[in-house]
């Protein structure tokens, strides 16, 4: 009886699979990711070391992703895993759910803040560029030239004059070729292992990846001495964590992964209006217009792809629509 009610349960919060729904999820994964962000300058002002405050962060999501997949019946999902997914899910808890945090902390650190936040940013770029060869991906001229405008828009957002190059730039761009890599190989595993587990998995190994990493460097004892409003503050911002990768990962289930990274730079403009807000103080007109390309481009490619999805999920409804206009 209680296995019949769990199958139900299941079904009643299942979300539909499709392209629609996959840039429905990946606009919730923006939003929530422009939260993080926000949340983040504060969080990890409040802690003694960036990498301590990664680590415990990516631990309360780990075990809150965990709980809600045993919870949704994941345990059996695990064993019925392919022993030759496994070396490719380790890969993906090394490159994307540890290595490239390391490289980008301490790559902050070094490098200038406009240098580090653009470089980031263009995570949608080396995602799209991967897409077409490693997953066979389509960039219709649509895509491109809303990925072209996208660019244009996060130049404008987080301009890139001034950018010098040294180690600090180095590793941010380490970390963000290896966060494209992850993205690839995550939607490549999609296809055959649930999201719900594929979360479970990337952030679980991570953070053994990541506790062996302040064991080494010897920062362990760091956690002994936070106060509580330093906890607060890693449960937040932990919780807010879980959400992204829950939502990012069920997205790229259902939706390329050039229109899932170009969708989720919309969180720029999430973060941008919670700045605004705490500062009292309106953005200059130039980063307006780098939210309105951004939001633009990102609606375009996401329109985009849906259409491209039905057409080839009934590819007589285009033919129909001609052959009525020529009647």
């Amino acid at each position: 009886m209680s296995s019949r009610s769990d199958r139900v349960a299941r079904r009643a919060i299942a979300i539909p699979d499709g392209v629609g729904w996959g840039v429905v999820l990946a606009t919730g994964a923006a939003l929530i990711s422009g939260l993080a962000i926000y949340l983040n300058a504060f969080a990890v002002k409040q802690l003694p070391d960036a990498a301590v405050y990664t680590t415990l962060k990516n631990a309360i999501a780990a075990f809150v992703l965990m709980a809600a997949a045993v919870g949704l019946g994941a345990v059996r999902d695990v064993r019925a895993i392919d022993r030759r997914h496994w070396p490719a899910i380790l890969a993906v808890g090394v490159i994307g759910g540890s290595v490239p945090f390391i490289l980008f902390f301490t790559g902050l650190a070094q490098a200038s803040a406009p240098s580090a936040a653009f470089i980031q940013k263009t995570l949608f770029v080396w995602v799209a560029l991967l897409a077409v060869p490693f997953l066979g991906e389509r960039l219709g001229v649509a895509s491109v030239i809303g990925l072209g405008i996208l660019l244009v828009g996060q130049a404008l957002v987080l301009p890139p004059a001034g950018i010098r190059w040294g180690m600090g730039e180095t590793l941010i761009l380490g970390a963000t070729l290896f966060w494209a890599a992850e993205t690839i190989l995550v939607k490549r595993l999609l296809g055959s292992i649930p999201s719900k587990v594929m979360a479970v998995l990337r952030m679980g190994i991570g953070l053994v990846v990541l506790a062996g990493y302040l064991a080494l460097t010897g920062k362990l004892g760091v956690v002994a001495g936070l106060g509580a409003t330093q906890w607060a503050w890693v449960v937040l911002t932990g919780l807010v964590l879980a959400g992204y990768v829950g939502t990012w990962f069920a997205a790229l289930k259902r939706a390329p992964a050039s229109v899932v990274a170009s969708v989720l730079v919309l969180g720029a403009v999430v973060t941008g209006a919670l700045t605004a807000i705490s500062a009292g103080a309106p953005p200059s007109p130039t980063i307006i217009g780098g939210y309105f390309l951004i939001v633009a481009a990102a609606g375009m490619i996401a329109a985009w792809s849906v259409r491209a999805a039905r057409q080839l999920a009934d590819p007589g409804r285009g033919r129909a629509v001609i052959d009525a206009h020529a009647d």
